[in-house]
């Protein structure tokens, strides 16, 4: 069983902040509105008679062992009090339209601590009715006694008065439990989720979690994209806050191997969908902004798509480029309309593409375009079912990580990182794609548009 980290498990709560509050008002709300709108008021009111019996030759006096019989006779008389015989009779004698069974469920009788006193309580809609039936019940009951017991012992204390107040309004207390009842009901649901997700999470203790450090974090985007050529927002929207990500990833990574220095880098991800491509693209528009020469290779020779994001043909290259010349290099390449920045396209399917990646001449063109570039960056397959990046890490400077927030499990990044370990691939880290603006409290004052 997994250890629960309660930090990590209340920055994850911090997601369903809304839900908690929503389901609490709308139970709040609901208990509230059966109170006040569903619920029949009922009012209650009371009468208390005393057991005590009366001596017939000197009423005056009466001794101990009198209070102890009527003390004994206590959880007796509560029973006659509630019987049919009882209600029966106050029913009829108040031509009520009920029946013993539905009026014993209103009625209690309770008896005062260390005493012979019985208090009868009577709860109805209609508080007169409430007091008619108290008195009536303590009447009738006075008199069976003699009838039953041969005993004149039961009298009166004080008689039912007609209630002025609801007696079952529980509108405030009913409204605080079914709120309490939300958020603890959404909590759960949200600590479920959270046992059971094994996905890498913006707020964790990724470092710790996955053994990698953090490159950069990439907010999600709200800025609507009707196609692929829309991906390129540093290019269309460089004051976006999904622009200073990109630039901020970009620092990162010049600081970070400031003394090593890096030309190439590899971009993959563990599985399909995870924003490798919007990365690599972005990412080298950064750099190009920054006025780095920059060559951005489609190497996802299976299901590359540089070539639609820049709207460039594909017919030559990469895969072609693999089985031609070094020296025809410059026919492969193809210029964007972005400044300092060009592309080769992934090329034809090939039916051998690992192979293709890990021959001599694949090694020979990344040393050629490192002489050629400031910057070449490379947009890898998925390292889930294929080795193809795990060749390429190991002939580029840096390797980076794309993991969509939230989606991207942590076992399955483990195994990128191990296959990466294994060829002693240089992992510059995690780049985190998706990641909520609120969640990250990463707020920023530029606009979303040039």
């Amino acid at each position: 069983m997994e250890e629960i980290d309660i930090k990590d498990f209340l920055g994850y709560l911090k997601k369903f902040i809304i839900p908690i509050i929503v389901a609490a008002i709308l139970a709040s709300g609901a208990s509230v509105f059966y109170n006040l709108c569903i619920k029949v008021p009922m009012y209650k009111t009371s009468t208390t008679v005393v057991l005590a019996q009366r001596n017939s030759e000197n009423a005056a006096s009466t001794t101990l062992n009198d209070i102890n019989i009527s003390q004994k006779l206590v959880s007796t008389y509560s029973e006659i009090v509630k019987s049919k015989l009882i209600l029966n009779q106050a029913i009829e004698n108040l031509g009520l339209n009920t029946t013993a069974e539905k009026l014993s469920k209103h009625v209690s009788v309770t008896a005062v601590d260390d005493t012979e006193i019985l208090r009868i309580s009577v709860e109805d809609g209609n508080p007169e009715v409430a007091a008619q039936i108290a008195n009536e019940i303590a009447n009738i009951f006075k008199k069976e006694i003699v009838n039953i017991y041969k005993l004149n012992n039961v009298n009166t204390i004080d008689t039912a008065r007609v209630p002025d107040k609801v007696s079952n309004d529980t509108t405030i207390r009913d409204g605080l439990i079914a709120a309490l009842i939300a958020i603890f009901g959404v909590t759960a649901i949200a600590f479920i989720i959270y046992y059971f997700d094994d996905t890498v999470k913006y707020g964790e203790d990724v470092e710790k979690r996955i053994k990698l450090p953090i490159a950069g974090k990439i907010i999600k985007s709200d800025i609507k994209t009707r196609s692929e050529k829309d991906e390129l927002l540093v290019d269309r929207y460089p004051k976006s806050i999904v622009s200073e990500s990109i630039k901020a990833l970009r620092t990162n990574l010049q600081f970070s191997s400031v003394d090593d220095g890096f030309k190439t880098i590899l971009i993959t991800s563990s599985n399909a969908s995870e924003g490798k491509s919007f990365t690599a693209s972005n990412l080298a528009v950064s750099f190009a902004q920054a006025n780095k020469k920059v060559l951005l290779v489609d190497c996802d020779l299976r299901k590359g798509r540089l070539h639609k994001i820049f709207g460039i043909p594909n017919l030559n290259g990469f895969s072609t480029l693999l089985t031609d010349s070094i020296t025809n290099l410059k026919k492969y390449i193809s210029k964007t309309d972005i400044k300092n920045l060009s592309i080769i396209t992934r090329g034809v399917y090939p039916p051998n593409p690992s192979e293709l990646l890990s021959s001599k001449k694949c090694k020979d063109l990344v040393s050629a375009l490192k002489d050629k570039y400031d910057i070449v960056i490379f947009d890898g397959a998925p390292c889930n079912g294929v080795t193809d990046s795990v060749i390429m890490s190991t002939l580029v400077d840096e390797t980076l990580v794309v993991v969509k927030d939230g989606c991207t499990p942590k076992n399955t990044l483990d195994s990128t990182r191990e296959s990466l370990e294994k060829v002693n691939a240089h992992i510059a880290g995690v780049v985190l794609n998706g990641v909520n603006r609120k969640i990250a409290k990463y707020y920023s004052y530029y606009g979303d548009k040039k």
